[in-house]
């Protein structure tokens, strides 16, 4: 069956039957400072941190009818930064070059780039979910990985045996968006338009995730069980810290415990109703433990980390992809940006240049 092209709805329909109330974004995607949100709106939608909560923003405006027409170019809503900072050009061959901050740097070769030796020791390991195939699934239900989209038919098609329609092409790794350009950790093709990012076809190949497995339960001593669950993450840097927030509601400060280690730090937060979220943290870079710091709040445990040098981290966790110029925010206060700042911060290589 055709599937519907408009941003926010993508629902499959019969060809015969396209009347059908359908729900989308006319606008364009908008993607600020880690921000994403829609132009069309913005001011009952708030923007969002994580990729899977912008794509299940409700559309704002309806029609009578799905369309499997190819959406128009549409220009990307652009941030002064992104004017500043990106510009694009045609190969003879038709590739596209994205370049940053100026003529002959391109994203693949920064004039400055410099990796941290920690990433020699290899990527942190990603735990990836596996599918519940004891938990029946609805039809029409989408598999979960990013990148794939196929919807689910029934367990012969689509979970058990060796079928077509068990194959699952996905992304492994998160989405991510720097300065306009669009793509994923897990894999090099970056884009500037939305609709050509949502193309970008996976390079892990598997089995689908409709419905994933409850995580193990992990003993905290000999007469409680405590239930793991996953926290999000947030986090910005200014030229000597990285500032992380783990987001986590009343936090049991007298049990939880945060460890800080050169290049990891180690989370093991006790949460109400016998839940608990621990994680180990390979950092990008390297830290000073001793000037490192964290606080409990009511919704959140802050987390400061000292930098040993001044050098930009490109991420908060060490990789060995190729990133390319991405690099994360820098900022003074708030979640993500700049917001505050009153005075431009150079590193080594750009306090002295020479005139005209």
């Amino acid at each position: 069956m055709p599937r519907c092209t408009r941003k926010g709805c993508g629902k499959e329909f019969e060809a015969d039957q396209a009347a059908d109330v359908c729900t989308f974004h006319p606008g364009a995607p908008v993607f600020h400072e880690g921000l994403k949100s829609w132009s069309c709106c913005q001011e009952f939608n708030k923007p969002v941190m994580e990729f899977d909560e912008f794509m299940k923003i409700p559309g704002c405006t309806e029609t009578d009818a799905h369309s499997s027409a190819a959406p128009e170019p549409q220009a990307p809503v652009e941030t002064d930064a992104t004017k500043a900072n990106i510009s694009s050009s045609r190969k003879s061959d038709g590739k596209e070059v994205f370049s940053f901050g100026g003529a002959g740097r391109t994203s693949a070769t920064p004039k400055n780039a410099v990796l941290d030796a920690s990433l020699a020791n290899g990527p942190a390991p990603v735990v990836e979910d596996e599918d519940d195939l004891s938990i029946p699934v609805a039809a029409g239900t989408t598999c979960r990985r990013k990148g794939c989209g196929v919807s689910f038919v029934s367990d012969e098609v689509n979970r058990i045996g060796d079928g077509e329609g068990t194959v699952c092409i996905y992304h492994p790794l998160a989405p991510i968006f720097r300065e306009g350009s669009k793509g994923y950790l897990c894999c090099k093709p970056r884009v500037l338009e939305f609709d050509e990012f949502l193309k970008i076809k996976g390079c892990k190949t598997g089995r689908h995730c409709f419905v994933p497995k409850k995580k193990d339960v992990k003993v905290a001593d000999p007469t409680q069980v405590d239930e793991l669950v996953e926290c999000r993450i947030d986090h910005y840097q200014t030229l000597e810290k990285v500032q992380v927030s783990v987001f986590a509601k009343k936090v049991d400060k007298e049990k939880s415990t945060v460890q800080f280690e050169s290049d990891e730090i180690k989370l093991d937060l006790l949460l109400p109703d016998s839940k608990r979220f621990t994680r180990i943290v390979k950092l990008f870079g390297p830290i000073d433990p001793s000037r490192s710091s964290f606080s409990i709040l009511g919704t959140k445990v802050e987390l400061s980390l000292q930098k040993t040098d001044n050098r930009s981290w490109t991420v908060l966790e060490k990789t060995d992809r190729d990133l390319g110029g991405v690099s994360l925010t820098f900022g003074v206060s708030g979640r993500t940006g700049t917001v505050g700042g009153k005075e431009i911060i150079l590193d080594e290589s750009n306090k002295v240049r020479p005139g005209p």
